[in-house]
């Protein structure tokens, strides 16, 4: 066992045996500490590990403020049990540098520094487990691995014993897991709820299942903790959260039993030796680090090349103004015009499109778009044996045989990408369907968006081909309801905290039909500006935006109204939070090359003032965006203080954009 121990927290060196005599004797004297830490490299934020009668807890404090009180650690399967009477073994430390590029995130150029603490730990039966901590400056990632000790091969999981015990001064900003085969056609869980904000501890959620992540906690006047996680793959599940309890702890659950019909364990089998994904905590005394975190990326790594290079942008989508009316192959070249207008790089034709226009259309509708420089991509429902939608193409991509010969026409034609919609859940499973997915799209040079689906963890810096997942309770919603409409503000003032914090979010934003239906006069009323929805194409943030435009608005708004849409990137270098609450409003500033685009919405009610220093423009005039009293959109020309102070007015249901270098 020393030996064991030996090669792995110090390494193959060439050592003569005798120094390797000395070396194992004296780690055969030296007790490993039942309490041990670790800091971030400023010294603000620090994980304390304290092994209690043989269970191992951990607390998080942020500059000596108690962010999370002493909360459990651990694994179990049936048969090994690696959270109760464990017995430290070994510890390693090491410093972390990591330099990457990734222009599908929010900031294209990153350094990750961390401090990192490995502790071995063992069980009466000399069963191991080793708890990894990276600290990072306001971020925080831990994970278990577990070596093969003896002749079992993999470790099937029962319970993972992670846990985030909150002070009981925190409020909860939470949305709810659904119940398996819920919903239309069976198609939940699709990470698509509602949020409830400000909420207490341990309230119970809608159905009774747990939370999704990302999962937002308010700490009082200590600050506020994101939790998610990610490098989540085909090796595991995904997981959620528990119910809370009243004094405080959410812990680490697994996918229902009912989830993907059923098919499948609902806890992850790992093989051994093998790793769980990171659970991530991002930390602050303020929002800035959560909106501006880079954690779900920084720790995972490319899971593949790249078999070409992605191009990524802008893309208008029939669809959701238009409806299923819209599959057709007229429809679908108007389309493309727009996009040709626009200079948008996309369309996207969705469900049916395989019997309303079928496929030799298709490839008619392809060299339309090439002519106009606009690529084509797809929808696909995954139904294999998971939901009962109606949508075709089914059945395409959920087998192996299925998927390849489609995508291998896909290339043969000139198809840039996919969507693929009505996932089953979170299983183990389900993970490999994703990944396969991803997989084989690469192999064929196609992008992949996901619908109704799960959030993505760490997948824009895993899968290459990669774009981005609904996993929120996006655009279409407008369209379906009035009360998506009523409450479209204060959602919108969430994500940047939470949803979008994480991952990238295909949202469909930028409706500016004021009815919500093809004429643009009838259906669902639009209640926010149309400044508003400029602003949501700078909040909303994910490589290939599908926006909600429909020919008609060319005619209808304000020219400085759709230059904006033209110019709009989706790829960013740089995100700074500037100001805002989840729920009320928001202002956040993103960069592309040397220019900045600042966005602010209000959900509050009333008009509001705030004063913002933008510190990151070098030039004193900018272009300003907002709405007048009568909640119409204009556009002017505004220098700045040499302080660059600026006092912005938003209306309720209003935004204000800016511009500037």
């Amino acid at each position: 066992m020393l030996n064991h121990n030996y090669t792995r927290y110090f390494g193959r060196l060439p050592l003569k045996p005798y120094v390797l005599v000395c070396i194992v004797s004296l780690l055969g004297t030296i007790a490993v500490a039942q309490q041990t830490s670790v800091s971030s490299p400023d010294g603000t934020l620090t994980v304390k590990l304290d092994l209690k009668n043989g269970n191992l807890f951990y607390e998080v404090e942020l500059e000596g403020k108690t962010m999370l009180e002493a909360s459990p650690l651990g694994l179990q399967s049936k048969t090994i049990n690696l959270s109760d009477n464990l017995h430290p073994v070994a510890e390693k430390r090491a410093e972390i540098s990591t330099n990457y590029n990734e222009s599908k995130i929010k900031r294209s150029q990153v350094a990750y520094k961390a401090n990192e603490l490995r502790y071995l730990l063992e069980n009466a039966s000399k069963q191991q487990i080793e708890v990894t901590f990276r600290v990072s400056n306001n971020n925080i990632a831990f994970r278990y691995y577990v070596p093969q000790v003896g002749e079992p091969a993999n470790f099937a999981l029962i319970k993972e014993e992670s846990g985030f015990k909150f002070p009981l001064i925190t409020t909860t900003f939470l949305t709810a897991q659904a119940s398996p085969m819920i919903g239309w056609m069976k198609t939940k869980p699709s990470y698509e709820e509602e949020y409830q904000a400000d909420q207490a501890l341990g309230v119970p959620s809608k159905y009774g299942v747990g939370y999704t992540f990302p999962a937002l906690f308010h700490v009082g006047d200590r600050g506020w903790v994101l939790v998610s996680e990610t490098g989540v793959s085909s090796a595991y599940c995904a997981s959620k959260l528990s119910e809370g309890t009243k004094d405080g702890l959410y812990s680490i659950a697994f996918p229902e039993e009912g989830e993907n019909n059923g098919i499948g364990r609902a806890a992850p089998t790992i093989s051994l030796p093998g790793y769980t994904p990171w659970r991530t905590l991002t930390i602050g005394s303020n929002l800035k680090p959560i909106v501006e975190t880079t954690i779900p990326f920084d720790v995972v790594e490319p899971q593949y090349p790249a078999s070409k290079k992605y191009e990524f942008g802008r893309a208008t989508w029939s669809w959701l103004e238009w409806q299923d009316g819209s599959i057709n192959f007229e429809d679908q070249k108007k389309f493309i015009d727009l996009s040709a207008s626009m200079g948008y790089e996309f369309v996207l034709i969705d469900n049916w499109w395989d019997t309303k226009i079928g496929h030799e259309k298709i490839e008619q509708l392809v060299a339309y778009g090439k002519e106009r420089g606009v690529g084509i991509c797809l929808w696909y429902n995954s139904n294999g044996f998971w939901n009962d939608a109606p949508q075709t193409p089914k059945n395409k991509m959920n087998t192996s045989i299925a998927r390849k010969a489609e995508m291998q026409w896909m290339q043969r034609v000139g198809i840039k990408g996919i969507k693929v919609d009505f996932f089953g859940g979170d299983k183990q499973e389900t993970l490999k369907l994703y990944e396969d997915i991803l997989s084989d799209a690469n192999d064929y040079g196609l992008t992949v968006i996901f619908h109704g689906c799960t959030l993505p963890r760490g997948w824009e810096r895993m899968y290459p081909n990669f774009v981005g997942s609904e996993a929120v309770l996006a655009s279409e919603n407008l369209i379906f309801t009035q009360h998506a409409n009523d409450t479209e503000a204060f959602n919108a003032t969430l994500h940047p905290f939470i949803r979008n914090a994480v991952a990238a979010m295909d949202f469909g934003p930028v409706l500016l039909n004021k009815r919500h239906n093809r004429e643009n006069n009838g259906g669902t009323i639009r209640k926010t500006t149309e400044t508003f929805q400029l602003a949501t194409a700078i909040l909303f943030q994910t490589p290939v935006q599908n926006f909600g435009l429909t020919p008609n608005n060319l005619q209808e708004m304000p020219t400085h109204v759709i230059d904006f849409m033209k110019q709009v990137p989706t790829t960013w270098d740089e995100t700074i939070f500037i100001d805002g609450y989840p729920g009320k409003y928001v202002i956040l500033a993103r960069r592309k090359s040397d220019t900045w685009y600042i966005a602010g919405i209000n959900a509050e009610g009333k008009e509001k003032t705030v004063s913002v220093n933008l510190p990151m423009l070098s030039t004193d005039a900018v272009q300003l965006i907002d709405d007048n009293i009568a909640r119409e959109s204009k556009q002017k020309q505004i220098r700045l203080s040499k302080t660059k102070t600026i006092k912005l007015t938003l209306q309720p249901d209003g935004a204000v954009v800016l511009i500037g270098k």
